[in-house]
């Protein structure tokens, strides 16, 4: 098995982490997935594509017969943060981890995520879900607040500005200062929470995959999942309004104050399109940038 990242995870590596780290981790990868399979006695399927943007994901099955995921991801993706999350959620609403270490899980249907529904549909499945996320951090834990993530990010965006949409900039940094000043809650959290990270399970219909977890408040994880779909948002005629009723939907069904995820979706959507414009994707920034205006 020659283990080929897909192109998405080259892509991503190099955007996230930067193209030297990312080269010699994705030169060393075959290596590391030969022996992640050789050491558990696994016997590989195939490797997923397009896959994910921080680790290869390769389809194996156990010596039992077990079908399962195996995940080869890099130190610098925090993979042992991934696996803490993980473990304190042992199965409830997110894939269940299968060994003592690594991050080998139950085999999912990568095929088959949320996206695959109309969106009512998947939003009320995507609400169901993301509650059973919320649960108090273990003790000792080493996530990263929602405050010090979003502070970095800050940073980044005042270095770099935004052109033309300065002022949503600045208005989506103030929301910000606003919503870390006055935060009242800390659970831990998915912090990638959207459709396309909510697969078809067979222990249960839905189950989250691929956290970046924190721990802060419930609003900033529901920010990402406000924005799905968005190019169809923005192509819509009622685009606007239909972003706003989402807003308050998700809030009031998953009882969070609808300012404070109106807030965190602002900077959220902002913060993504700062990073666009970096990366030189202005139609993707431009896409978030209106949606952004909308709230």
């Amino acid at each position: 098995m020659a283990f080929e990242p897909p192109q998405r995870l080259v892509r991503a590596l190099g955007q996230t982490y930067g193209q030297a780290a990312a080269d010699e981790w994705l030169g060393a990868l075959p290596g590391l997935a030969r022996a992640e399979v050789e050491r558990r006695g696994l016997d590989v399927e195939r490797v997923t594509a397009p896959g994910g943007r921080s680790s290869l994901v390769v389809l194996v099955r156990r010596a039992d017969g077990e079908q399962a995921a195996l995940k080869v991801a890099p130190g610098f993706a925090a993979p042992d943060l991934e696996r803490a999350a993980l473990e304190r959620w042992d199965g409830w609403g997110a894939a269940r981890l299968l060994d003592d270490d690594g991050l080998l899980l139950e085999r999912l249907h990568p095929e088959v995520s949320l996206r695959s529904l109309p969106e009512a549909k998947a939003l009320l499945e995507a609400a169901g879900t993301v509650r059973r996320l919320w649960v108090e951090p273990p003790a000792g834990h080493g996530f990263e607040s929602v405050e010090r993530r979003t502070g970095r990010q800050a940073e980044a965006m005042e270095r770099a500005g935004a052109g033309e949409a300065a002022a949503l900039l600045d208005a989506a940094l103030a929301a910000r200062a606003e919503l870390v000043a006055s935060a009242s809650e800390e659970f831990l959290l998915h912090g990638n929470f959207r459709q396309g990270k909510v697969l078809a399970g067979d222990r249960a219909p839905w189950l989250a995959v691929g956290p970046d977890p924190l721990v802060g408040e419930r609003a900033y994880d529901l920010a990402r999942l406000v924005r799905d779909r968005v190019e169809d948002l923005v192509a819509a005629s009622a685009g606007s309004s239909a972003a706003r009723r989402r807003v308050n939907k998700l809030a009031d069904s998953l009882e969070v104050d609808r300012e404070r995820l109106r807030g965190w979706t602002l900077f959220r959507a902002v913060e993504s399109a700062t990073r666009s414009l970096t990366a030189g994707r202005a139609q993707e920034a431009e896409v978030l940038l209106e949606f952004a205006a909308w709230l």
